[in-house]
């Protein structure tokens, strides 16, 4: 038997976000078998205790991975009050609300995991579960070694020194040069930061990785559910505790 928060089954239910569901407790519209119930932190067995919101049972939607090849020139947030392109347009075909797993930036391309693993996705964005992201980063060349040891040097973003990056010489292409980056951070514009640091700024940047996970045999704006190894793998390696009920 398993328990979850009870904003957490009607987020994942797809009546609103869990900041949503949580007004919707407080306001008396959600009843836990019959129970009107307004305290926040309350564990529901769904298998066993109808949950109702404004009389309408609900049912958990069931949880769900993607990952989408983030074209340029789009925000990874589901709205932008500029009126930007986001990437809710690309996973409406989805049917189940989900929610981007970190940032890119506008004018980055590449990885995006999506899902409605509320854990999952807190796990993978927490600063220490150290999650491994690739990425290509196109600059001007040439590009030696003293180059190199200039784009590995720590930066300071937002009061902190980050950690050392590892990059290496990925290839060249005439006077531009493809730099392979893997960062286990993820600072505001690190990678363009660190080329404004080491004298080369970034004309591309693609993410070709996030937790071991690429998107090679998607197109822009193309996406896919995660494979069971992929899955699995995620599970393993960033493990979320499983609810309990209360013994009763």
């Amino acid at each position: 038997m398993s328990c979850d928060r009870l904003q957490k089954i009607l987020a994942r239910a797809g009546v609103a976000s869990r900041r949503g569901a949580e007004a919707l407790i407080r306001d008396g519209r959600v009843a836990v078998a019959g129970r009107i119930v307004r305290e926040l932190g309350v564990t529901v067995d769904s298998e066993r205790e109808v949950v109702e919101v404004d009389g309408r049972r609900i049912e958990p939607e069931p949880l769900v991975y993607f990952v989408l090849h983030k074209p340029r020139g789009m925000v990874t947030t589901l709205r932008d009050p500029e009126g930007r392109p986001t990437v809710a347009a690309h996973v409406r075909a989805i049917g189940i609300r989900v929610v981007p797993v970190g940032r890119l930036d506008y004018h980055t391309s590449g990885v995006l995991l999506l899902t409605n693993d509320g854990e999952l996705a807190a796990k993978l964005g927490h600063p220490r579960s150290r999650v491994e992201k690739e990425y290509l980063a196109k600059v001007r060349g040439p590009v030696a070694e003293r180059e190199l040891a200039l784009w590995r040097r720590p930066i300071f973003i937002d009061g902190r020194w980050t950690q050392p990056a590892a990059v290496s010489l990925a290839r060249t292409n005439g006077n531009k040069a493809w730099l392979s980056i893997v960062l286990h951070e993820g600072r505001n514009r690190q990678v363009r930061r660190l080329g404004e640091a080491a004298g080369q700024n970034v004309l591309r940047l693609v993410r070709v990785s996030f937790a071991g996970i690429g998107c090679t045999d998607l197109a822009p704006g193309q996406w896919r559910p995660l494979t069971r190894v992929e899955l699995a793998g995620l599970r393993r390696r960033f493990p979320v505790p499983a609810g309990s009920c209360p013994s009763q």
